[in-house]
């Protein structure tokens, strides 16, 4: 679902224009729902904070003096009144016939669950939250919603007042306790030892900070609760494909004038930083639109839940491949994703003859527009593999790199300026012939493919490290192995492989990464940038973003955006890596569209609309 989170649909809002408000409050109105629901765990109140939240957006509206602003500007009211909520200090009934389970209570971590269908340890994840403070759970929910795609980093920490560097070490602390209650939901769910049995004798059945740290100490001295720690996921992975919870059959707001008598009153909770004294003189609220006739009319948006509800599909157990070469040709190994296709009938004319003899006049076609030329960039690529038109393709988008996953180009021909990055992809790969082969390619060598993912490379960092002294004997210059995910994350798989390559004393000249959006609207080029930003400020070393582009992993099989989305984007984003000086190349995923996805270029060597808006970059 696109998020229309562009100062125009703001805009078209405030002015009044004839639906803008109805869909800026049916798009925003399941990301509400899911910080409330989270933020609060559980609390009955939660669709009445989520109605007061976005009945005080609408009412504020007017006044909202930056339109790009209104994400983190809607994110500071419900938080607003999630506190409210919890000032209140009205606790969840206990559920005593529960209190021997790890999840005690039907709470929002319930819904997810049912909802979502979830199991195993992203199971444990959404009961684990009912664990954490209520400070720790605010962040969580908005964090979780980065991960997923949906707000930035510079969002999250302007609805919590803080800079982005104090959001980064807040987001550490909470994933840690998140983890420790990780491991509580482990160990209350598995028979218990006689020594925790005691431990939990005075326990009244609610999850709490302190009985979680009183549990954890004891897992972490009993050789049996103990196991709760082990194979825990890294959580980044696990909620980045959780999607978002549907909103409620039947969920509607009700008519604005019964649940708050006083729209016209301003909140004074949540003045926008930008906007003027909401007790101003003159100030007046938004009475367009829907919500004019609200009074006469209840907002049932059954419509759009019907719509919202369709959009969020069950969670798959794991990500679509993405190509992967071994031995053979990348071509032989590529997964083939086809969509339903739809039949279309031909056009039928019908023409009336006449006995009058007439002239017809032809009508004037006109031409389509040119297409921009190719850019030429040195820092603009394309990962590909062998396609019909692929030199052709490789010299008209303008790429000065390209690589293909493999040690050598194999069938892919290079037009001449166009630079061949080999790759050592994985174990398998990294033998003493690929070793030599690559170092006739050039100057650069990439290291393993996604080896944070069972599909792809699939290694753990020890291995990894333990093969790295062969390709760093090749005298090329290195690239880090690329994560799938979490590169900036404290612990991940890369920031292992980084400390143990320093420990050993070996070189990593740059940090390769790979990163796919999941919102198709605006806000994705911020997203890809707030993640660039994130990994080059925890390392402090160049970076080549070597797969990108948009993809959904969140439903049952990839979703893909429609061809102006994927334009815009491709263009957008493009523009903008080539403005940051730390990032030395990109390559977008992948160069042909022969396949349904993301590709630029057609069978013979013709760009589609992405592939004309990437290749005037430059």
């Amino acid at each position: 679902m696109r998020t229309p989170g562009d100062a125009a649909a703001v805009t078209a809002a405030q002015r009044g224009e004839p639906g803008a408000l109805d869909a800026l409050v049916a798009a925003y109105l399941p990301l509400v729902y899911n910080v409330v629901g989270h933020a609060l765990g559980g609390h009955p109140d939660t669709d009445d904070v989520v109605q007061e939240t976005m009945l005080r957006a609408v009412d504020g509206l007017s006044r909202l003096e930056r339109p790009e602003s209104f994400r983190s500007w809607l994110l500071v009211i419900a938080l607003n009144q999630v506190r409210d909520r919890h000032r209140r200090n009205q606790p969840l009934p206990v559920d005593h016939e529960l209190l021997d389970r790890a999840d005690p209570g039907a709470d929002f971590a319930d819904l997810a669950i049912t909802r979502l269908h979830l199991t195993g340890q992203r199971r444990e994840v959404l009961a684990a939250t009912r664990w954490i403070s209520d400070d720790e759970r605010e962040l969580l929910s908005l964090w979780w919603l980065e991960q997923v795609g949906r707000v930035t980093r510079a969002e999250l920490a302007a609805a919590l007042g803080i800079t982005p560097q104090h959001a980064a070490v807040r987001v550490q602390r909470m994933k840690a306790q998140l983890d420790a209650a990780r491991v509580v939901v482990r160990v209350l769910a598995a028979p218990r030892c006689g020594e925790l049995t005691d431990v939990l004798a005075d326990w009244d059945g609610r999850p709490s900070a302190l009985w979680r740290k009183r549990i954890v100490r004891h897992a972490r001295e009993c050789r049996r609760c103990g196991r709760g720690f082990d194979d825990l996921a890294a959580v980044d992975g696990l909620v980045a494909r959780i999607p978002l919870v549907p909103l409620p059959a039947g969920f509607a707001l009700a008519n604005p004038a019964a649940v708050h008598p006083d729209l016209a009153d301003p909140d004074p909770t949540a003045p926008h930083p930008a906007a003027p004294d909401p007790t101003a003189p003159g100030a007046t609220p938004v009475k367009s639109g829907f919500w004019a006739h609200a009074a006469a009319k209840p907002l049932v948006a059954a419509a759009t839940v019907a719509a919202v509800a369709g959009a969020v599909a069950l969670l798959p157990p794991d990500p679509a491949p993405r190509p992967v070469p071994v031995a053979a040709p990348i071509a032989a190994t590529t997964t083939t994703l086809v969509p339903a296709t739809a039949s279309s009938a031909p056009a039928t004319t019908t023409t009336t003859t006449t006995t009058t003899t007439t002239t017809t006049a032809q009508p004037t076609v006109e031409a389509p527009p040119a297409p921009l030329p190719a850019a030429k960039s040195t820092k603009k690529g394309v990962s590909t593999w062998r396609f019909d038109g692929v030199t052709r393709a490789l010299s008209d988008v303008g790429a000065g790199w390209f690589y293909n996953w493999a040690t050598t180009p194999e069938d892919v021909q290079a037009p001449p300026g166009v630079e061949y990055v080999p790759m050592i992809w994985g174990e398998k790969t990294a033998t003493r012939a690929n070793l030599d082969a690559v170092r006739g390619q050039g100057t650069t060598l990439l290291g393993f493919n996604e080896p944070d993912l069972a599909e792809q490379a699939n290694m753990t960092v020890e291995r990894a490290l333990d093969l790295w002294p062969g390709l760093q004997a090749t005298g090329m210059r290195l690239g880090s192995p690329a994560v799938a995910y979490g590169a900036d994350r404290e612990g991940g798989w890369l920031d292992r492989f980084l400390a143990g390559a320093r420990a050993r004393g070996l070189r990593v000249d740059f940090i390769a990464l790979h990163w796919y959006g999941s919102d198709f609207g605006p806000a994705a080029v911020g997203h890809l940038k707030g993640y660039l930003d994130a990994v080059h400020a925890r390392y402090g070393l160049p970076i080549w973003l070597t797969e990108y582009s948009l993809m959904d992993f969140s439903g049952g099989g990839v979703r893909y955006p429609g061809a102006r989305e994927l334009a815009d984007f491709a263009g957008a984003s493009s523009r903008m890596l080539e403005g940051l000086p730390y990032l030395e190349r990109y390559a977008w995923f992948a160069l042909p569209a022969d396949k349904p996805g993301t590709g630029l270029y057609a069978p013979g060597g013709t760009p589609n609309p992405a592939g004309e808006a990437y290749r005037a970059t430059g």
